[in-house]
């Protein structure tokens, strides 16, 4: 670090188990970049103080996490056309005074689910469970793919109605809410179940979701938690026959699409999975 060392930083309550700092700091280096990148734990009450913050002090991006995804918007200058359709900012890029709010977790998302598990999206119906800033950005980047269906499911029903009355509309009629005592039959139908929620995240390991038994064999199970890479949803899942999807390959991209919004240098993709594998496993 020096005089010249630009600031870069993730949000969230928590924020201790996030990645981002070992992901970007390698992505940095493997580009030359003389930038800094950590940690912040700022709760929802010091969210307006932070976002003051880092406009004071020059920081040039900043990611957002849980619960701050949404709250966040109100802080910005400006919010791109992404963001503010999906309803919540994950990615904010500092330019000439102006904090302007993105979102890359939709995209992240669905580049890694199409390059890992299902290449095909169309027509497909995906059952998506939680209802909060992440699944905004999920549920936005699914329904470009034009699925046959989107259920939005979540345990407070008014969070999942909410977020689905957002996407009325045109092609976005594919999205409905779910009431939760009918996701485990739309498990059974759906070719895709999406996890978005927390439950199942280091160090509540041994928590599941929904049942996994609720999903039919060949069906893709998909979480977005990485931390474990493995969550106990995807492990059962797997047993009975589903394909999995980790959360990994959205984290890496998510962090590869903000990396490349704030340098304007193509992301070292391949080194950032690593960074992120070897993390975990050291080796």
């Amino acid at each position: 670090m020096d005089s010249h060392t630009v600031l870069y930083g993730v949000i969230g309550d928590p924020v201790r188990h996030s990645k981002s700092p070992t992901m970007l700091n390698r992505a940095f280096r493997e580009s030359g970049v003389n930038g800094i990148y950590a940690a912040f734990h700022v709760k929802p009450e010091q969210l307006q103080e932070a976002i003051a913050g880092i406009r004071a002090l020059g920081f040039r991006g900043l990611n957002v996490t849980i619960p701050h995804k949404v709250d966040v918007m109100a802080c910005l200058d400006e919010i791109d056309e992404a963001a503010r359709s999906i309803g919540a900012v994950n990615t904010i890029v500092h330019d000439n005074g102006r904090l302007i709010g993105r979102n890359t977790d939709g995209i992240g998302y669905v580049r890694s689910l199409k390059e890992e598990a299902e290449p095909d999206l169309a027509g497909k119906k995906i059952v998506v469970l939680g209802a909060g800033g992440a699944a905004r950005g999920i549920v936005w980047a699914l329904n470009r793919e034009e699925p046959s269906a989107i259920w939005l499911a979540n345990r407070t029903w008014d969070k999942a109605k909410e977020l689905a009355g957002s996407f009325d509309g045109g092609p976005a009629s594919r999205v409905s809410a779910l009431p939760w005592e009918q996701v485990r039959d739309a498990c059974a139908e759906a070719d895709i179940v999406v996890n978005t929620t927390s439950v199942g995240m280091s160090p509540h390991i041994a928590d599941t979701p929904i049942d996994p038994s609720w999903l039919k064999p060949g069906a893709v199970a998909s979480d977005l938690i990485y931390n474990p890479l493995t969550t106990a949803f995807l492990r059962q899942a797997q047993e009975r026959g589903c394909r999995i999807h980790g959360g990994l390959g959205m984290f890496v991209y998510q962090g590869a699409y903000a990396f490349e919004y704030w340098t304007g240098l193509p992301a070292p993709v391949a080194a950032m999975r690593e960074e992120v594998l070897t993390s975990f496993t050291g080796k």
